[in-house]
C-alpha cells in the first residue's frame, strides 16, 4: 500500500492508526489469521451451527463449524491450485447475499488473497472501474450478473479468469464454474506461503454520488481488532445468534454478522434479501438476540405494523437489541419505533474507512437516559466510541473543539481499524489524514454524560450542509422538522444552487401511501418550527429516493430536480 502513498502522509497516517499512543504493530486482541481463527472455532466446536442460510424462497441450509471450515479448505485448495491465486493477488466477487459467498470470502482470506466486493447495484461503468481500478485477476459471480462482468472484462487486463458461482452448467463467458469443479480438491489446506494478519483482506469501494468510487483497503487485522470491539461493546457471548439483513457486500454485513461470530464463537443467519413478512418470525425461530440494521429497514417494520398490527404474537423474550448505523437516524424515526416495539435501538457509527463500527450507545443505560440520549438533542447520539479507537470533533485546521451543541466540527477517528488507506489515491490520502486522524466529511458535535463519558452526535455530511448567505445549515435538523409533518413518510432538504444567496433550502418529499398533503401545508408547517432562512422555499414531490445499498439517502443526486429556481429570488 505505501507505494501509492506520498512519503509526507505515511506519518500521518502511522498516527492515525494507533490508539491512545498504542501503534497498530502492538496489537489488540486475537492476533492470528482470519483462517487460523475459523480453524480453531472449528477445532473447538465442530458440531455447532455457524451459518444458517435462507434463500429467496426461504429455505434454510445449514454450515457446522467444522462443515464451513471444510468447504472454506476446499474453496482455498481450488483458489490456489486451479487458479494460481497466492497472497496478495485480489479476486472480484459480484454476488447477492449466499451461503457460496461466505465460503469465497473466508477462502480468499486462508489463502491470504484480498476480496473486491462488487455492488450488483453499480452501474456497468463502474463495475469495470473497481475491477480495474482493484487489479483483480479473478472474478467470483452469479449467474444472474455474469453478462456485466464478461462486458467489462476487456477493461480489466489483469482479469484471467471468470468463474461462475451457481447455476447449473457453465454459462457464455464464464471460464469455469465453482460449484462443479471445487469438489475435485482437497478439504484440508495450508497456504502456500504465509502471512499474517496484517495482510490486505478487502478493498471496499466507496459509493459515492459523483466522480470515481474509492477503494478502502483493510488489513485482517483491522477486520479482527473492529470485531472484537463490536463484541466487548455488545457483550456478545458463544450461546448468542445474529441475523445479518444487510448486503455482505459491505462492511456492515461483513463484519458485524459473519465475522464478529466466529470471534466469539456464536451463530449467525443470513438472508437473501430482507422483507417484514418473515422478519420478526425468523427471528423467533432462530432465536436471535442481535440484529444489525440500517434506518431505512426500521421505517419498513415500522410501515408494517402499521397496517398488519401482528407483531405482539410473537415470541422475542430472547432478543436483546437492534444494532443501527450507517444511514441517518432521525429522532422521530428512532422513537416511533422503539414506542412501538418496545425493543432498544443501539445507534453506532462508522464508515468502510473505520473498518465499521466506531461508537455506540451504551447498552448499561437506563431507559430514561437511553431516551434521553435518543431524542433531546435533536439527533439521536451515535454514542460513545469503542475499543480500538478514539473520536474527537475537529475545526477546519484540526484544532479539538470543546463539548457542548454550539461547537460543531468534524467528527475525526484514529486507532487500529483505520484503513491502511485508499487504494491508488494518494491524493485522497494526503486529505483524509491531514491533521494525523482520519477526516469523516461528517459534521457532529459531543456532549459528557456526569461520568465524563463523550457521547457524539452527527449532524449531516460536510459537503451536503446547506450554505445559504454564507451561514451552514443542516439539513437533518430540516429534514426532522419535515418528517414529523402528518402524511409525509420521508422529507429530505436539499441545497441547490441559488443566484441570490448562493445556495437556497428545498424539500424532496415522498408521502404515505393515501396521504394527500399540499406543498403550501407543508412549506407552512415547516415555517412554524423554522425561521424563513432554513425553510424549504420549493418543494419536489416523488414516489422513491435515491439510496446506497445500505440505506444512505444520495441527497445529492436530488440537486437537479430544483434547478429550475436557480434565479428565483425567495421572500419572507
Amino acid at each position: 500500500m505505501t507505494e501509492h502513498m506520498a512519503d509526507d502522509v505515511l506519518p500521518k497516517l502511522h498516527a492515525a492508526r494507533s490508539y491512545k499512543g498504542q501503534p497498530p504493530e502492538e496489537q489488540m486482541g486475537y492476533q492470528g489469521t482470519l483462517g487460523d481463527l475459523l480453524n480453531e472455532r472449528a477445532a473447538a466446536t465442530p458440531h455447532k451451527r455457524y451459518l444458517t442460510y435462507y434463500d429467496e424462497a426461504d429455505k434454510a441450509t445449514y454450515h457446522s463449524y467444522a462443515e464451513f471450515r471444510d468447504a472454506v479448505h476446499q474453496a482455498a485448495s481450488y483458489m490456489a491450485e486451479a487458479l494460481g491465486l497466492r497472497p496478495g493477488d485480489r479476486i472480484a466477487n459480484m454476488a447477492h447475499n449466499h451461503a457460496d459467498t461466505v465460503v469465497i470470502y473466508f477462502a480468499a482470506w486462508a489463502l491470504g488473497v484480498t476480496v473486491v466486493p462488487v455492488n450488483v447495484g453499480e452501474d456497468d461503468e463502474r463495475v469495470a472501474f473497481i475491477m480495474h481500478n482493484a487489479e483483480c485477476k479473478a472474478a467470483f459471480v452469479r449467474p444472474e450478473y455474469l453478462a456485466r462482468v464478461v462486458q467489462a472484462r476487456g477493461e480489466v487486463p489483469t482479469l484471467e479468469t471468470v468463474v461462475q458461482v451457481g447455476g447449473e452448467s457453465l454459462e457464455p463467458g464464464a471460464d469455469r464454474h465453482f460449484g462443479q469443479e471445487k469438489g475435485e480438491y482437497a478439504g484440508f489446506f495450508t497456504p502456500p506461503q504465509p502471512f499474517d494478519n496484517t495482510q490486505e483482506a478487502i478493498i471496499v469501494y466507496t459509493s459515492g454520488t459523483t466522480g470515481a468510487p474509492k477503494g478502502v483497503l483493510l488489513n485482517q487485522y483491522n477486520l479482527l481488532v473492529d470485531a472484537q470491539g463490536v463484541l466487548a461493546w455488545h457483550q456478545m457471548t458463544a450461546e448468542q445468534h445474529t441475523m445479518c439483513v444487510l448486503p455482505i457486500h459491505h462492511v456492515n454485513g461483513v463484519l458485524v454478522t459473519l465475522i464478529t461470530p466466529v470471534l466469539f464463537g456464536g451463530s449467525t443467519v443470513l438472508n437473501r434479501t430482507f422483507s417484514p413478512r418473515w422478519f420478526w418470525q425468523r427471528v423467533e425461530d432462530e432465536n436471535i438476540q442481535v440484529v444489525s440494521v440500517v434506518p431505512t429497514l426500521l421505517a419498513y417494520l415500522l410501515e408494517a405494523e402499521n397496517k398488519q398490527q401482528d407483531f405482539k404474537q410473537y415470541d422475542l423474550s430472547g432478543f436483546r437489541h437492534f444494532i443501527c448505523g450507517a444511514g441517518p437516524l432521525t429522532v422521530q424515526l428512532g422513537q416511533e419505533f422503539e414506542d412501538t416495539f418496545h425493543l432498544p435501538i443501539m445507534h453506532g457509527y462508522g464508515l468502510s474507512e473505520t473498518t465499521c463500527y466506531s461508537c455506540f450507545l451504551p447498552l448499561d443505560l437506563t431507559e430514561a437516559q437511553h431516551k434521553q440520549w435518543m431524542r433531546d438533542y435533536g439527533y439521536p447520539s451515535i454514542g460513545v466510541p469503542i475499543i480500538p479507537n478514539e473520536m474527537a470533533i475537529h475545526d477546519p485546521e484540526g484544532n479539538i473543539l470543546p463539548p457542548g451543541p454550539d461547537h460543531k466540527g468534524e467528527i475525526v477517528i484514529r486507532g487500529h481499524n483505520i484503513m491502511q488507506g485508499y487504494f491508488r489515491r494518494p491524493d485522497a490520502n494526503a486529505d483524509c489524514f491531514a491533521h494525523g486522524w482520519f477526516r469523516s466529511g461528517d459534521e457532529g458535535f459531543m456532549v459528557e454524560d456526569e461520568q465524563g463519558r463523550p457521547f457524539y452526535f452527527i449532524t449531516g455530511r460536510i459537503k451536503e450542509l446547506i450554505i445559504r448567505g454564507g451561514v451552514n445549515y443542516s439539513p437533518f435538523e430540516i429534514d426532522e422538522v419535515l418528517t414529523a409533518i402528518p402524511g409525509v413518510k420521508i422529507g429530505l432538504a436539499v441545497g441547490f444552487p441559488n443566484k441570490y444567496y448562493g445556495e437556497e433550502v428545498g424539500a424532496y418529499i415522498v408521502l404515505e401511501e393515501g396521504a394527500s398533503v399540499s406543498e403550501e401545508e407543508i412549506m407552512r408547517q415547516a415555517r412554524e418550527k423554522l425561521p424563513f432562512s432554513k425553510s424549504p422555499k420549493v418543494i419536489v414531490f416523488g414516489d422513491v429516493v435515491p439510496v446506497t445499498s445500505t440505506g444512505k439517502y444520495q441527497r445529492l443526486k436530488l440537486e437537479s430536480l430544483f434547478a429550475a429556481h436557480e434565479n428565483s429570488q425567495f421572500r419572507e
